[in-house]
Formats: structure tokens, C-alpha cells, sequence
């Protein structure tokens, strides 16, 4: 499913720039203001109150890992590459760090804008697809307990077919998914007989 770019309004929103003291700072926190955002500017690390703010601007050319208190690519909010320098080695690291847009440097009167919206919508994107690869991650190790109930079931005379149709009818019977309904038969060791009416 194609997801379109979230147009926002940005005011209001707080950005931090992660930079040593430097003309880019002060350029940047320039354009930021003219769209709307707080702006705070701290080095060499991040300061405690930024772990609130709606986005990180970080220098790709002398950031490090110990920077972040979460680990590389775990940003709980986007993350925008400030990059001066296209050495392959600092590139992979800012992605590596998590970035979600990038600003090429010298920072001049336009850009940060952009920035913002694309940073956004891919770290919106990043976190649905991670939510859904967790679930699917949870479904996929719960496929075993439902197999265990199956055989469970199965073993009382029942082909493997009409086994898990019991199942699918029990989960239906305790308004549970066939997970939970797996997972209530086989704690209880194979009777699902004496459950049929529990949930």
C-alpha cells in the first residue's frame, strides 16, 4: 500500500541540530525558524530535553555512535544527515546511525523544508513496516502452538483437516484468534473437550 506524503504543519514542532558550533548551525537554524520551529543546538552530544524533540539534525562528518542514547537506526524520532564530506565510510555510517534524510553542506536558504517532510514520511514509513514485521514475526512463532493443538486434537481419532476445523470453531466458540485458541488447548495438555465452554 502506497502511503503519500504527510503535508504538516511544522510549526511548533522542535527540532535540535546535533552540530558543532559552526555557520551551518546558524544557517539552518534560520530556516527552520522561518518554517515554524523551535530550534536548539547542542555539542558533542545530545542533551537529555532532546529526547522529546519532533526532529534530529546530525553531522554525518564527525558524528559517532555514543552521540545517541538508542541504539544505531533506533531513533525514536526522524533523523536528518548533515553531510559535508562524501567519503563512502561516513555516508554508511549516517545510515547506519539511522538517517532518514540528508541536507548537503554548505547549508544556504533552502532545503531544510524538504528535509523535514521526506525525513517524516520515512521514518512514518520505517515504523509501520517495522510493526507489521513484528507481528508477523509473533504470528509465525505462534504457527507452532497451533500445530501442538492440531496434533493434540488430531490424536483423539480426528484427521488432521477436521482437527483444525475443531480448532477454527473453538476460537469462533471464545471469540480468541486460533492462536489463543491454540495456545489455551495446549496449556491444558491436550483436553480441549473440558474448555469447549471456557473463554
Amino acid at each position: 500500500m502506497r502511503r503519500g506524503v504527510r503535508h504538516q504543519n511544522l510549526g511548533g514542532a522542535r527540532a535540535v541540530i546535533l552540530h558543532r558550533p559552526h555557520p551551518v548551525v546558524q544557517a539552518l537554524t534560520r530556516q527552520l525558524q522561518a518554517i515554524g520551529l523551535e530550534v536548539s543546538s547542542c555539542w558533542p552530544e545530545l542533551e537529555p530535553q532532546a529526547l522529546s524533540a519532533d526532529f534530529i539534525f546530525f553531522d554525518a562528518d564527525m558524528g559517532h555512535d555514543a552521540q545517541f542514547p538508542w541504539k544505531p537506526g533506533e531513533s525514536p524520532m526522524p533523523m536528518i544527515a548533515l553531510i559535508g564530506s562524501e567519503a563512502p565510510g561516513r555516508i554508511e555510517w549516517s545510515l547506519q546511525a539511522g538517517a532518514h534524510a540528508q541536507l548537503l553542506k554548505p547549508i544556504g536558504d533552502s532545503g531544510a523544508y524538504s528535509a523535514l517532510l521526506i525525513a517524516r514520511t520515512a521514518f512514518d514509513a520505517h515504523r509501520a513496516l517495522s510493526a507489521e514485521i513484528a507481528d508477523l514475526r509473533r504470528r509465525l512463532d505462534q504457527r507452532q502452538t497451533v500445530v501442538q493443538a492440531v496434533t493434540l486434537i488430531a490424536a483423539r481419532g480426528k484427521g488432521e483437516a477436521a482437527a483444525y476445523d475443531q480448532l477454527r470453531q473453538m476460537a469462533m466458540a471464545w471469540r480468541v484468534s486460533i492462536e489463543e485458541a491454540a495456545h489455551r488447548i495446549v496449556a491444558s495438555q491436550g483436553g480441549p473437550d473440558d474448555r469447549r465452554n471456557r473463554g
